[in-house]
């Protein structure tokens, strides 16, 4: 469990960390730089899901060494299958993270949205479901393990 309290608005009591996969924690299905250290040391305070279509083939070799669920989506009604696998965790204690359009719903869901904008860029929709928006996933996961910067950002 994470707890988080920002200044001005409300306590974010963290269990799950939901991540989309290409886009978000990859780039061409090849997981990016820094990730494996940042999910291997969130990951005694989070439970970490990554929730993808798999386009690649290659999520589960890529995650092989990191202590998390891997879920694979079907192609068809994305945001709909995110969005429920979300709701079967209880979003109140959710934070996720993504990119796509088919993100959104999931951002707009959970207790705290993080939106990526890297190199693929950021559906607008999701940048508007999120109460967070990062440069990259490095970023993100940054803003969890050091939470008075999430607190900088969003006090009210």
């Amino acid at each position: 469990m994470l707890t988080i309290e920002i200044p001005g608005w409300k306590t974010l009591n963290l269990a799950h960390l939901v991540l989309d996969y290409n886009g978000t924690l990859a780039l061409d299905g090849r997981l990016l730089p820094g990730v494996r250290e940042r999910l291997c040391g969130l990951s005694p305070l989070l439970d970490v899901h990554v929730l993808t279509a798999d386009t690649f083939g290659s999520v589960r070799e890529q995650l092989r060494d990191i202590s998390c669920a891997v879920s694979v989506i079907p192609s068809a009604d994305q945001a709909l299958a995110k969005a429920d696998y979300l709701k079967g965790l209880d979003p109140a204690k959710c934070v996720a993270v993504g990119n796509g359009r088919n993100d959104a719903l999931m951002l707009g869901k959970a207790e705290l949205g993080i939106a990526l904008i890297q190199e693929e860029g950021a559906a607008a929709k999701t940048v508007a479901a999120a109460e967070v928006v990062c440069r990259t996933i490095n970023n993100a996961l940054d803003l969890l393990s050091n939470p008075l910067r999430l607190a900088a950002t969003l006090r009210g």
